[in-house]
């Protein structure tokens, strides 16, 4: 066998109890779940915007961006809720590349699980008690949940983990909105069975204990696009794609049907800049068609502080600028957010 073992990583509890989350952030998380849960139920016509970096590598420039963020957030409260991405583990593809900061809190160096953990929390708790915002995350290990249960309003589940028994599962136990998107194949069905499965309650194994779940009525889809069997990118964020996916869900028997859709990723074929033209036609799309509209309940973008990306160790290194997927700027966020708020 081929494993190493290399140390015993701190429980959950004792994560917890080194980096605590204050009464004041707890009170703050319990209002904002309150809030986003009522737009996935359709009693709140408020619309989400999940918007942030492609993967959240640094602990000052990302609270510096949520500061932003919650600025913007007092002037538009009255029609979006802004939930900030701060994607702390990122997928790779082929296994290799910078895996978030989970893996590596500092990205020039090498892995330390058991820093990456203390860095993740400590860097959503920094965002939030500055800001007042919970954010989302991307849930790659589903048992890493128990070290972000206390903060987070938002998960999302992965193109390549949509179809994952334990993903599924583990999502059928947490009490906010999750977000499961079509595999990179496209297959809507895939995607609507993961909401399905995690609709539902199951009994399991999670960390090392049997465990019961009641099912989370809040699970629901992400259009994020889809790539050819020749490697291209196809979108799936136009009026008919919405029109299937609401016929989809018309004939299930799912509580709440809701969708958020992915402006970036392969519904803008790799290129950051289209991700306001996607979000002026999603818009139109829900404007036009008001069942539409009661479906789309808000969008996925990538933004951060500076435009476009660099790689890991480049000199000069970019303070704000994305090392993985390159991301829309702060001039061209701001006034998107704006935009949707006008459309909303």
């Amino acid at each position: 066998m081929s494993f190493q073992s290399i140390r015993e990583l701190p429980t959950p509890e004792e994560i917890k109890d080194a980096i605590p989350l204050s009464a004041t952030c707890s009170q703050i998380k319990v209002e904002r779940d309150e809030a986003i849960r009522k737009v996935f139920t359709g009693e709140s016509n408020k619309f989400i915007v999940i918007i942030g970096p492609c993967s959240a590598d640094n602990e000052d420039s990302v609270c510096e961006y949520v500061n932003r963020l919650a600025k913007i957030q007092d002037k538009v409260s009255d029609r979006l809720i802004l939930i900030p991405r701060i994607y702390t583990n990122k997928p790779r593809t082929t296994g290799e590349g910078y895996k978030g900061i989970v893996h590596q809190p500092d990205p020039e160096k090498s892995p330390d699980l058991v820093e990456g953990l203390k860095a993740m929390r400590k860097m959503h708790i920094r965002a939030l008690s500055e800001s007042g915002l919970t954010a989302a995350d991307e849930m790659l290990y589903p048992s890493n949940w128990a070290y972000v249960d206390d903060f987070l309003s938002y998960v999302a589940i992965g193109a390549r983990s949509v179809e994952n028994q334990q993903h599924r599962l583990t999502v059928s136990g947490l009490d906010i909105p999750v977000g499961m998107k079509n595999p990179t194949s496209g297959h809507l069905s895939v995607m609507l069975n993961s909401v399905i499965a995690a609709q539902g309650s199951h009994t399991f194994i999670y960390r090392n204990m049997e465990t019961h779940t009641t099912g989370n009525p809040l699970t629901h889809t992400i259009l994020r696009g889809a790539t050819s069997k020749h490697g291209n990118s196809i979108s799936n964020y136009h009026y008919e794609d919405l029109e299937l996916l609401l016929d989809l869900y018309e004939n299930s028997k799912l509580q709440h049907p809701a969708c958020i859709i992915d402006t970036n990723h392969n519904n803008a074929g790799k290129k950051f800049e289209q991700q306001p033209r996607i979000t002026r036609e999603i818009l139109n799309s829900r404007r036009y068609d008001p069942r539409i509209g009661r479906l789309v309940k808000g969008l996925m973008i990538e933004s951060y502080l500076e435009e476009g990306a660099q790689k890991i160790g480049c000199d000069p290194h970019i303070y704000g600028k994305s090392i993985t997927d390159p991301c829309l700027g702060w001039e061209d966020s701001e006034r998107l957010i704006y935009e949707i708020a006008a459309w909303c």
